[in-house]
């Protein structure tokens, strides 16, 4: 089939991203969200960020001014259900997630194609609670959706040929690279990140480095752009905890315990550069390590 309409759940920091890149692609984009607020930020956002692109002369101004055209939003989910493809991207709550379908699923046309951009929870476990598992799957883009060139595609245990098919030509039209997984707790990114961060933590837990040495040592050392402790206040440490606690669960392996130090942080509310403190303060003019 040819996707042409693309319904994103979610404007947040992955669902900006998305319509973002699917309206430079030519896809007519319609974005909901619960809030009018966050629906008005997310279009400021994108034309910020197309502005971005036209100075780097990434895309030209006529292009900028054909994709805010292509994207629609609306307060009322169920407007999303004659698109050819929805993107869920809403918070990486599992109960929420599949509200969402259940909510969806009488209004969808029959050939639509359900996707959720969640970083770690079973694939299909989320099809199972809708009407097409066949036509459902994983599509996880990284953050930010603009920059990062890999989306992981998901397939479900009932995942169909077709389906697989149609969302890898998408893939390749807004011009980025798919990596395929199988559905397992993590996928392959978060399955190999989070452990490193989750170590990392574990590292200025124990006393080793402070948090200072243990970036500029992955940075210098390893040629990682950004350091482990500096990317999961990016990420956000409710998501890394969220992420390693759907790995502990799943894979029932100690080895992906999540660090108490970790938890502590979330319990804090220090989540990262989202709310100013994380395992850096970010209230001031440059971030500083708190610890």
């Amino acid at each position: 089939m040819e996707i042409r309409t693309v319904g994103i759940v979610g404007a947040g920091q992955m669902g900006n991203g998305i319509a973002h890149v699917f309206a430079v692609a030519g896809y007519d984009v319609l974005m909901t969200d619960i809030s009018r607020d966050a629906l008005d930020h997310a279009l400021e956002l994108i034309r910020t960020n197309l502005g971005r692109q036209v100075t780097r002369g990434r895309i030209a101004q006529a292009d900028l001014e054909a994709a805010l055209k292509r994207i629609r939003t609306t307060l009322t989910l169920t407007d999303l259900g004659q698109c050819d493809l929805i993107i869920e991207a809403a918070t990486e709550r599992e109960t929420v997630k599949v509200a969402i379908f259940e909510d969806l699923v009488p209004h969808l046309a029959p050939h639509t194609i359900l996707t959720s951009n969640t970083s770690s929870i079973s694939i299909t476990r989320l099809a199972s609670r809708t009407d097409r598992p066949e036509k459902f799957m994983g599509f996880h883009f990284m953050n930010p959706v603009p920059v990062m060139q890999l989306v992981e595609l998901i397939r479900g245990i009932a995942t169909d040929e077709a389906t697989y098919k149609a969302c890898l030509q998408v893939v390749e039209r807004i011009g980025k690279t798919a990596s395929s997984s199988e559905d397992f707790p993590a996928f392959i990114v978060n399955r190999i990140l989070m452990p490193m961060i989750n170590e990392a933590v574990y590292t200025l837990y124990e006393g080793v480095g402070n948090v200072a040495s243990i970036d500029s040592a992955m940075k210098l050392g390893t040629n990682h752009p950004m350091g482990p402790l500096e990317l999961a206040d990016f990420i956000g440490l409710d998501t890394c905890l969220a992420i390693m606690n759907v790995l502990h669960d799943g894979l029932a392996d100690t080895k992906y315990r999540p660090c108490p130090l970790l938890t502590k942080y979330v319990e804090a509310g220090w989540l990262g550069r989202k709310t100013e403190r994380g395992f850096y303060d970010y209230r001031g003019e440059v971030p500083v390590p708190t610890r």
